[in-house]
């Protein structure tokens, strides 16, 4: 499966998506973001939607395009739903957990960008390098220690633990 690659500036974003269209590429597989703000050259999100021409010739297999923006912290960008429907849960996703904007969003509900997936309540945008992860927050990170942090020559034992959703042996019928 060949697979493309097109790189475009954030006012050409929606208009790459309708020429990606026409050109047979009629498939919306997925809309998603990398946070590059630590990029010293161009900080900012890079946008990334995968494309798919579904349609294989004789001459040719299946095409793939994988379409690419970066977009300034704090800018929006076009939304494509009015090309792909399908690009609404995406775009919803990547606005609530990278903060991305994008302009012209229509679902058909008329609500806009709005909560998706996290809790209602929750601040913040947590795929974002920026975000402090809880757990960090509240304990120390259980990886490689830095030199000199008091490594011992025995190695620590582990904690037998059950998986994820198993009861422990206090839950369930007790006997008379």
């Amino acid at each position: 499966m060949p697979q493309q690659g097109l790189t475009v500036t954030p006012p050409e974003w929606l208009r790459a998506a309708r020429d990606a269209h026409a050109d047979g590429f009629t498939y919306f597989d997925w809309l998603s973001a990398v946070d590059e703000s630590d990029r010293e050259d161009a900080p900012g999100l890079d946008i990334v939607c995968h494309l798919i021409d579904p349609v294989p010739t004789p001459e040719r297999d299946q095409r793939t395009l994988l379409m690419r923006t970066r977009v300034p912290l704090g800018e929006s960008v076009q939304s494509i739903t009015g090309v792909f429907a399908g690009a609404a849960w995406h775009e919803r996703e990547t606005h609530e957990m990278f903060g991305q904007d994008f302009e012209g969003f229509v679902d058909g509900t008329g609500l806009g960008l709005r909560p998706l997936l996290l809790p209602d309540g929750f601040e913040g945008t947590p795929l974002r390098k920026s975000f402090v992860l809880a757990a960090r927050a509240t304990r120390p990170w259980p990886g490689g220690k830095e030199p000199g942090e008091g490594h011992s020559s025995k190695s620590p034992s582990r904690r037998r633990v059950a998986a994820p959703g198993v009861p422990g042996p206090e839950w369930g019928p007790r006997e008379p």
